[in-house]
Formats: structure tokens, sequence, C-alpha cells
């Protein structure tokens, strides 16, 4: 089949009306070969410019086409390979598709490529500053390939004649490469081919992914030579090695991976215990491979249709006796049928989990075509031999009336875990449908008004979490996010993207609250702008810019750079991106390159080596990773950020801790950006601020990077173009103006924008003077002071001077053995350990915390004074006595509250019942065992290992959760402790 190759989004007209003329000139099929950095470009292409000139197709006669037969195919085949091939090469001559695009007078090196492999040498040759004049001075001869396939060897000789090396250059496999050799084999005076490879056998191109342009730089330099290369070049190559260690490295939890939608099915849906083994299937069910934590022990990933196939070959060979197949139902009706036909006409004992979400999410939300129904869906599957069927849903009571065939039960979707025990216990193929509607499906049909969005919210309460993160981990749950308080990581909901799937009710938690507002609240208006906008001066210079925005997908990154590229079209330039999404949809990582330039944009369009004018951090950890940092120059490139953290899947779960404030990342992108001139900005905070969405954050960074002069438009073409896109046209204007202001005046935007002031925890006299005579430092004072007005809260004046004594003694001692600052940590760190175990979260302190006047307040300012609010608890008595699901408190709860607040007095004497349970009497017994073991570790102080004491004073830290929760954390705990304090060095005499 002739191939014709595209380097750029006007070239896939060009080509593709060839490849029209060429299939009509040959009566072959043709193709393009369009990759991901063509498919996922845009451009402004001018029309005029493009070479439209196709020859029409041959007069006469075509024949009547073979018929592919038996003998008929072969003769077909021989046609093919020895007349209709030599038309496609003839045609290819005649059109010149393949031809030197430039060569130097005495012309010794030439570069072959084809497609976007050429347009990744226009990129390097552009980098390195060769232009014209330059490739005459080295001697350079281009040879573009637009037809990689068939070629024609003539062409290939005289094109290549009297050079003395060829470089060709393309992704991978060396094709071209072996085109030419054998074309220029035996050949007199044949020059040097290489590509994947030098002469010396040596790599020369990566074999791995896309060619970038900085692979091609440094083979080109390699075969110049360093000492013939112009002044530019040899710059640019210095830029390129890799630069000296950083001294701030970003941590591991930067790295954002796609994951699935908040309250999406399939996160619940396919979660197994680990020895059961997994296989995994194409659809968005695909994310348990990137997140193996409760998803099984996977084994293989099939193709659609192929769902199983593995199981098929591996039973025989295998003591495990069963399978678990996760199965979209979108899979399922395209061919995933088969695959269930083939299992049960092959007598294995396995499980499809088919994953039933009306929806097939990944390519539009459609509904399958050929779907079934879930009731016509389980007699199918029992027609074709299953032997059982279960149906979880979260609402069973929709199938009452419903017939389903004999072999299918109905249970609610929290029993998922039972049935698929129980299924397992069938030989044969059994079938679980997981009845849940697609999370991005459901949030789409509210938009539109089509189906209801309830009206009770999911709040937590902070000062009763414990920032655990079961919640997160039952739900995983994006919207179920960490959040750094005075009182350490807490939890919180993400208004805006929460998809009320109240599947985080059940983390073992007391702190859950539902509220339902009497009425729906109107929005608050939008104040005015506080300042007059004013036209930018140019942060940058030159007729080109390079855009690279870093952000997350699912927030409208590709939205903005099409944007913009409509701006540069509205202003008479030109403008091309590239969006890099992967696994966008799901919240992974997104970047998108554009390129504004006076000329046409030409070259590939993917951002090269330290070649990034601006960076538009939309996504703080991502403008921090490394493929940011590669891009970006020390000393050229500006940085305009967003300072907000988006917790990663993995901090939502709790495997990584969330960063307490954004200064590392931030360190790292200035170490590679002209740091006096970046600009920092909480977007997504003035979003939320805003308009009580984060969907207008990028928009607003936008305006902040225009302001900031980074963006070389008209603020008017660039609105114009987001009225023309037509999308919250209102919103994303008053986003990107609002954005302008916060440059322009940081300080009157953050009044305009002031909520009203809330309470703050009052810190009483008593609590005061308790801190006085506790500490002389401001700092370790203040903490103190907090605490002991915490402290005298939860039980009373004299449990708060115990406490406060207790630091002052262990900060005397640790000043005295490590010094001034470092003794100030180490108390600092033992005052918050301490509170934390002393004011352990029993019955009574719960009631209090829910009292809590500040946290009243907060859902008084969201919800209103009327808003109904229902308390969501386990007790652990009823759990003991069997009860397995919380019990909802509405009216009852503030005075059930008040009368257990006012029983405080009873904590930790005979007659507190609460005080038997387990859990109880262990917190009680861990605020002495850490005192002692912070004075153990305080005998082995100095001034050197200091830090060692202070991160071992710190593991209260970990000590979070409820119940069981708790316990496993204090078992985790002591057994940390016991590892630190034997890590120190041994104890030598202490006065104190």
């Amino acid at each position: 089949m002739p191939l014709l190759a595209p380097g750029n989004v006007a070239e896939i007209i060009e080509l593709g009306l060839h490849a029209v003329a060429l299939s009509r000139a040959t009566g072959l099929w043709t193709g393009l070969k369009i990759v991901a950095d063509i498919a996922d470009a845009t451009a402004v292409v001018d029309f005029a410019a493009l070479r439209l000139d196709v020859p029409a197709p041959p007069d006469g006669p075509r024949g009547a086409p073979p018929t592919l037969v038996g003998p008929a195919s072969l003769d077909a085949e021989h046609d093919m390979l020895t007349r209709r091939l030599d038309l496609a090469r003839d045609y290819a001559r005649q059109t010149k598709l393949n031809h030197i695009v430039f060569s130097a007078r005495q012309a010794t090196l030439g570069l072959v490529a084809s497609g976007t492999s050429y347009a990744v040498v226009q990129r390097a040759l552009a980098d390195l500053g060769i232009n014209e004049s330059a490739l005459e001075d080295l001697g350079i001869r281009l040879i573009r390939l637009a037809m990689p396939f068939p070629l024609s060897a003539e062409e290939l000789v005289a094109m290549t004649a009297d050079l003395d090396q060829v470089l060709v250059v393309e992704d991978k496999v060396p094709f071209l490469e072996g085109h030419l050799k054998e074309a220029l084999y035996g050949t007199t005076g044949a020059p040097t081919v290489v590509g994947r490879r030098g002469e010396n056998g040596r790599p020369l191109l990566t074999a791995r992914g896309t060619l970038g342009a900085e692979d091609v730089a440094k083979a080109l330099a390699t075969r110049i030579g360093p000492d013939r290369l112009p002044h530019t070049a040899s710059v640019h190559l210095t830029a390129m090695k890799p630069p000296a260690p950083a001294r701030i490295a970003v941590p591991t939890v930067s790295a954002r991976t796609p994951y699935f939608c908040s309250g999406c099915p399939h996160s619940a849906s396919t979660r197994a215990d680990d020895d059961t083994l997994v296989g995994v299937g194409i659809g968005c069910h695909i994310m348990i491979a990137l997140d193996g934590a409760g998803r099984g022990n996977q084994i293989g990933l099939t193709q659609m249709g192929g769902e199983g196939a593995q199981w098929i070959g591996l039973a025989p060979f295998t003591e495990d006796r069963h399978f678990v197949q996760n199965l979209g139902d979108g899979t399922f009706h395209h061919s995933g049928s088969l695959a269930i036909r083939a299992a049960v006409a092959a007598g294995v004992t396995m499980t499809y989990k088919l994953l039933y979400n009306d929806a097939v999410a990944m390519t539009g939300g459609q509904r399958p075509e050929g779907r079934l129904d879930v009731p016509a869906l389980t007699r199918w599957l029992a027609l074709e031999g299953v032997r059982k069927v279960i149906v979880t849903t979260a609402e069973p009571a929709d199938y009452r009336g419903i017939r389903l065939d004999p072999i299918a039960t109905v249970r609610h979707r929290d029993d998922l875990p039972e049935a698929e025990k129980e299924l397992a216990a069938v030989e044969g193929v059994t079938v679980l449908i997981h009845d849940d509607r697609c999370a991005a499906e459901e949030r789409r049909l509210r938009k539109r008004g089509k189906l209801p969005t309830p009206a009770e919210k999911v709040v937590i309460n902070q000062r009763v979490c414990e920032g655990c993160g079961d919640c997160g981990d039952v739900s995983t749950c994006l919207s179920v996010q960490p959040v750094a308080t005075e009182f350490g990581r807490k939890t919180q909901i993400h208004r805006a993207s929460c998809n009320s799937d109240f599947s985080c009710l059940k983390g073992d938690c007391p702190s859950f609250l539902l509220v339902e507002p009497k009425d729906k609240r109107p929005s608050r208006p939008l104040p005015g702008l506080p300042v007059e906008l004013t036209a930018p001066g140019p942060a940058l210079s030159g007729n080109s810019t390079l855009l690279r925005m870093p952000g997350i997908g699912g927030t409208g990154v590709v939205t903005v750079s099409q944007i913009l590229q409509m701006a540069a079209h509205l202003d008479g330039r030109y403008a091309a991106g590239l969006e890099q999404t992967g696994l966008a949809q799901k919240g992974g990582p997104v970047v998108s390159d554009v390129r504004i330039s006076s000329d046409p944009v030409t070259g590939a369009l993917r951002a090269s080596h330290a070649t990034a004018d601006v960076v538009i951090g939309f996504d703080l950890l991502g403008a921090a990773a490394d493929s940011t940092m590669r891009v970006a120059r020390p000393g050229h490139t500006v940085a305009v950020i967003n300072t907000a953290i988006v917790p990663t899947a993995a901090m939502v779960t709790n495997r990584v801790v969330m960063p307490g404030s954004p200064d590392d990342a931030l360190e790292r992108i200035e170490s590679v950006t002209r740091s006096k001139e970046n600009l920092y900005l909480d977007a997504q905070g003035l979003a939320e601020s805003l308009f009580g969405d984060h969907m207008p954050t990028n928009m607003l960074l936008i305006g902040a990077a225009y302001q900031h002069g980074c963006v070389p438009l008209t603020d008017q073409s660039i609105e114009a173009a987001i009225r023309l896109n037509g999308a919250a046209v209102d919103k994303n204007l008053a986003a990107f103006r609002w954005g302008r202001a916060a440059v322009l005046d940081s300080e009157a935007v953050r009044r305009a924008i002031a909520a009203p002031a809330r309470e703050v925890p009052d810190i009483t006299p008593e609590a005061r003077t308790i801190a006085d005579a506790a500490a002389r430092s401001g700092s370790l004072r203040d903490v103190i002071a907090l605490r002991s007005a915490d402290l005298i809260a939860y039980q009373n004046e004299a449990y708060a001077r115990q406490y406060a004594d207790e630091v002052r003694q262990v900060a005397a001692v640790a000043g005295q053995r490590a010094g001034d600052e470092a003794g100030e940590r180490i108390a600092i760190a033992y005052a918050q350990g301490l509170h934390k175990l002393m004011a352990y979260k029993d019955e009574y302190e719960v009631a209090r915390l829910h009292l809590d006047v500040v946290e009243q307040a907060k859902i008084e300012d969201e919800f209103g004074a009327d808003a109904a609010v229902s308390v969501m608890l386990h007790p652990p008595m009823l759990r003991a006595l069997g009860m397995k699901r919380k019990i909802r408190l509405r009216r009852t709860a503030p005075a059930a509250f008040r009368t257990l607040y006012a029983l405080r007095g009873l904590r930790g004497t005979r007659m507190d019942l609460f005080g038997y349970a387990k859990a109880r009497r262990l917190e009680r017994t861990l605020i002495a065992e850490y005192s002692r073991l912070v004075r153990d570790a305080l005998t082995h102080l100095t001034s050197d290992n200091a830090t060692k004491v202070e991160d071992l004073v710190r593991l209260t830290d970990a000590i979070r959760g409820y119940e069981g929760i708790k316990l496993a954390a204090i078992a985790d705990f002591r057994e940390k402790a016991r590892e630190a304090l034997a890590g120190l060095d041994e104890p030598t005499a202490v006065s104190a």
C-alpha cells in the first residue's frame, strides 16, 4: 500500500488529496501516516499557500478489479508488485512528492527524513540557529520523502549523489535507512549512510518513542563536527547539557497519573483482594493498571473481545481455580460477548465483572450500539450457558417488578465483596453486573437538566476529622482531598468537582455531615473589577513565542490552546499547537505547546530542550515536573504559575503526603527560569472565590499571563476568540479580566473578593497565662496557647496545665542539649504531638467538636442558617452489637451532643462507660507512653542528631483515625518509635 506521511496539519490536506489522486491513478489502496504529533496538533492554515497541484485522474477505461479468490488473487498480487507499485513510483516522481528541499552548492552531508521526522529536522536546525546561509556553509542537503513507500531506487541514488555521508532521521526502526542502503549498494562513490547507529555501530538516534529535536541536534553535531558549528548552535548544545543537580528535588508526590473520575462506579466495582487473579480490559476501568493497590493480582491486558482468553490458556496449568475479568458494557456490546461465549465453551471457572454504566465514557458518553438492558442481558447470558448472575446496584428498589432470568439476583452495591465470593464458589462461568451510571455522564445530564441534582451535600467537620484518609481509600474519589490545618492534616470535600456519589460516607469516621439547604442559595454576585485594565508591556522579544502549558485533564487546557490560536488568527498572526493529552479525560497530566509567530509555523511543534519562552503552569506539579523543566532555560524562560496544589490520586488515597506548601516546587521552577520576573498566583483559589467553581482557573491564569506581557496577542482578539468558542462565554471573559486585574493590583483584588470574617478559635486569658508560664519563645508560646485553650474546653484547666508543664520540661532539656533553634523545633513538635494524644477523640470530644461554633459558622456561610444538618455516626457500642452501617442523626443531634459534652467529667473514671473500650484504654495509655519515649530520646539528643530526634517526636502525626484504623496506626507508631529510638546514639547523662 503506498503510504504518504504528512509532517504538519496543513500537509494532511495536501497529501490527503494526493492520496486520493494516487489511488485513482494506480488502482491501489493508499494510506496516510498520521501519528499523535499530527493528530493531536492544531494550526492556523493559509489555504492560499497550500500546494494543491494534484493531477486529475487518468482518462480511459480502468478495467474490472481483480477477484481476490483462488488463483485470481495470485494474479492480482503479481500485478500489484510488477505494475501498480511502479505506477505509484511514477506518480511520486511526476508530482515531486520526494524531493530535495535545499542543497548547498558543495553539499557533503545529506539529511533524509519523512513526515514528522522531517518536521523534527526542521525544528532541530531552527534551534541550532542553522538557516539557509549556514546550510550552505556547512554543505548540507535536505531531502524530504513525502511518500516513504514505495520508493524509487533511482530517485534515491540521484538525490544522494555526490554526498560523502547521509544521516537518515526516522522513528524507531531503520525503515528508510534500509531502503536507502539497498538502493546505494554496489554504486560507485556511494556515501556513508547512518541513522539509528553510526559507522562504528554505536547508537546515534534513539529507538525509544518519538524522536525529539534535541536528539537530531546532537546527532547533527556529531556528523558535522563541533569545530564547524556556528556559535548559536554551540550555545544551544551547551544549554542542552544536563544541569547540576537541583538543590531541591520535587518530592515523588508530584507525579500526577490518570485516575477514576470523582464518583466513578469503576473505582469501587474493580476492587479485589490482592490474591484474586484479575484480567485488565479496555475501557475506563483500565485505570486499575495504574493503581494496583486493592485491585487484585493483575494477569494480562487483552484486546477488545479477548477478555478472559488468557485464563482459557492458563487455567489448565495452574492450581488457581478462579479468575476475574473486568469487562465494560461498551466493550461487551462491541465484541466482549464473544469472549464470554468462548469462556463458556472452554469450560473454565471465572467471573466476568460486567461494568454496566450505560455510556461509552472514553469516546464521548454515547450509548453502546446494539445495547441490551440489564433484564435482557441476564437472559442472553443464561442462553449462552452462564451459571449464575448477580446484579449489584445503588438502587435495588428500582428492580422491583422487573423480570430477570432465574439465574440472576439483585444486591446492593455495598454487598459487592460478598457477591464476588459467592460467584467465585460456583464452577463454570459467572457474571457480576455492576449497574451504576457513569459519573461523567451523570454530571453532563445534571448540567442539561435531564437528571436531578441531589439536594444534600457532603460536608466534613474538620475538627472531628482525623485526616486518616479512610474516606479517600474506600471511595477512591478525587473530590475527597487532604488539607493542611492548624491541627494537622485533615480532609475536605472539593465541592466543585464532587459528583454527589456519597461513597465517601462509608469512611470509618464520625466527621461526615449531610447538609440540605432549605432553598437554593443565589450565586454570589460577581463584584466589579477593582482596577482599570490597561495595556501591558511585552516581557518577550522576537517575532515568535513558544508557550509551554502543563495542566490537568478535564480542566480545559486544550480549550485554552484553541482559544489562543484562534486569537492569533484574528490578530493576523500564525499559530500552531500540540496537545499531549494521554489519558487526560481521567485527570491525568496534559501538556500543550503553542507557538505564536508572525510567519508560518514550520517544524515540529513539540517544545524541545531549553526552548520555551513562557511556562504557563495551570498545574503547579506539572510545571515543576522534569518534562517541563527540561524545556525551560535559565535566564530566558518566564514562568506564570498557579500556586494551588491540586492533590494527586496518591495523595487522596493516602499513599503519599500532601505538600504543606508550594515552596519546594516553586524553588525548582525558579532554578530554570527568570525567577525575578516570574508571576505566582493562586488562580484556583481566586476562581473558586469569584465563581464558586474551579473550571475558570485556566482562563484566569491566561489573563494574568497576558497582563504580565507573556502572551503576544491583543486582549480584543482573545476575548473575541472566547466568544467564538461559545462555551461559558461570560464566565470565561470575566475570568480573563480578573486574571489581568490580579496582576495590576493583587491587593485590590484580594479586598474585592474577601469573604466575611469567620470566627477563629478563642484563646482564653487562662490559656494565655498557662502558655506565658510555659514558654518564652513566641512560636512555641502560640502553639501552647492554642492547644491549652482547646484542652480547657476538652476537659478542664488543670488538664491544660498538666500539658503545658510537660512541654515546658521537654523544651528546657531540648534547648540545653541541642541549642535554642533545634530545641524549639523539638519542643513545638512535642507540643503538637502531646496535644494530639491528650485530646483523643472519644464520644464526649466528638460531641464537643460537632458543637464547635467555627465549624457551624462554615456551614452557615456556605449553605445558609436554615440548612438542615444531619450527622452520620457509627457508634462503637452499636457496632459491637452488630450494626454494620452508620445511623443518621438530624434534629436530635444537638441535644444529644450537648448532653454528652456535659458528661465529659466522667472521662477516664469508673463511670465512663465508653472508657472500657479497647481503643479508649489504649488512647489513655499512649499519653504516658509517648512522654516516656520522648524523654528517652532526649537522653540521646545532641546538636548533631537533633533532626532525628525531631522526626521521632513527630511520629504521632501518623496516629490517625478511629477504632480499628487508629489501633493499626498505633501499632505502626510503636514499631517505628522503637526503630527510631534504636537509631539514636548511646545515651549520656542529662541534668533536668
